[in-house]
């Protein structure tokens, strides 16, 4: 039996292939290939207006990498109307070493000195993989998800993954494809490099919409 490492996760993903547990209490993991595959296409990433206006009050102060397993945990513990996550401990303590080795991030929106809401995934080459999010305070994930798009387009990446396709990820722009085409895209991605810190750490909000809207 292969033991499950970082590296093995990692080559996953390069693979097109990412893990799962049945249940946060479940310890084991199975390995996920959709036939459909949620994407964003970062050309055409859309940002409600009623959320332009949040993000320009800057309600919060949004960080990056400062709080990655703390984030995971808040994911792991799951929303209302979510009593239950696929991020078991395993995830949680192999991801925690994807990020010390530079291969996962997070962006946290923190309100009050509390951290409120965030995501995290996993980079490599130009690709992100979008893992999780959470909220506790009105729009705070959604914003982490502007910010977070922000960066992919300002650090040259081309593909952002989001796994499966949501009604409410649809509202931004994300898509629905095919196994084939998703791993076509992937096959592009990897052949060129993404920087995820070449966006300053303390953009504002003008400088985050901006890098979102401007004509690639």
């Amino acid at each position: 039996m292969v033991s499950l490492s970082p590296d093995l996760i990692l080559n996953a993903y390069v693979n097109g292939i990412f893990p799962m547990s049945d249940s946060r209490d479940d310890p084991d993991l199975f390995w996920v290939d959709p036939d459909r595959r949620g994407i964003f296409p970062l050309d055409q990433f859309h940002i409600p207006k009623s959320l332009v206006k949040t993000i320009r009050k800057s309600p919060f102060k949004v960080t990056v990498d400062t709080a990655f397993r703390e984030v995971m945990e808040e994911c792991a513990a799951g929303n209302e109307g979510r009593d239950t996550t696929w991020i078991n401990q395993t995830i949680l303590d192999l991801y925690t070493e994807l990020h010390r080795r530079g291969h996962a991030h997070s962006v946290e929106c923190w309100q009050d000195g509390k951290l409120v809401g965030g995501l995290y995934g996993v980079s490599f080459a130009s690709v992100f993989c979008g893992e999780s999010m959470f909220t506790r305070v009105t729009d705070a994930s959604k914003v982490a998800l502007v910010y977070l798009v922000a960066r992919l387009r300002h650090g040259d990446f081309t593909l952002l993954d989001a796994q499966f396709l949501t009604d409410h990820l649809a509202r931004f722009g994300a898509i629905e494809i095919d196994r084939d085409e998703y791993h076509n895209l992937l096959g592009e991605a990897l052949r060129t490099t993404g920087n995820f810190y070449s966006l300053s750490s303390d953009a504002d909000a003008a400088e985050i919409l901006q890098s979102i809207t401007q004509t690639s």
